[in-house]
C-alpha cells in the first residue's frame, strides 16, 4: 500500500507540500496530467500517480484585489504540463498575460501552498 493508497488526493498533495514538493497526478495508461488532486481524470482514468512538477507555467489571466490594507492578485496559470491552476504572484501587483512563471512553495500561513515568481528576463 502506498501513501497515495492511505489518504484521499487532497491530504496527500498537502503532505508533499509540507515536505517542500510540489507534485501532481498523471495517468500511467495515457500520460494526461490533471490538477487539482483528484481520484480519476476528465476520461474515467483512475491509474493516477504522482509525478514532481518541473516547475515552469505561464501566465494565462490574473486580477487584482485592491483594498485599504494593500493589494493582491489571484492568477491563472498554465503549467508546463498542460494543466491549469489558480495562485498568485506575492510580490508583485500585476504581471503581462504570457509571463513566464516559476513555482516555488511558500510556507508562510496555516498550509503551505504554491505560488509563482516572474521567471528571471520576464518583468511586470
Amino acid at each position: 500500500m502506498t501513501h497515495a493508497d492511505t489518504k484521499g488526493p487532497q491530504a496527500t498533495y498537502e503532505d508533499f507540500l509540507a515536505q517542500g514538493k510540489f507534485m501532481i497526478q498523471r495517468a500511467k495508461s495515457t500520460g494526461e496530467y490533471v490538477f487539482y488532486p483528484r481520484v480519476t481524470t476528465a476520461t474515467g482514468a483512475t491509474d493516477l500517480e504522482w509525478v514532481e512538477s518541473g516547475g515552469g507555467g505561464t501566465l494565462y489571466a490574473i486580477t487584482v484585489n485592491r483594498t485599504r490594507s494593500g493589494s493582491s492578485n489571484v492568477a491563472l496559470v498554465d503549467l508546463d504540463e498542460g494543466v491549469r491552476m489558480m495562485s498568485t504572484l506575492p510580490g508583485v501587483e500585476t504581471a503581462e498575460i504570457g509571463s513566464r512563471l516559476t513555482a516555488r512553495i511558500e510556507s508562510e500561513g496555516e498550509t503551505p501552498r504554491v505560488v509563482f515568481d516572474l521567471a528571471k528576463g520576464d518583468s511586470a
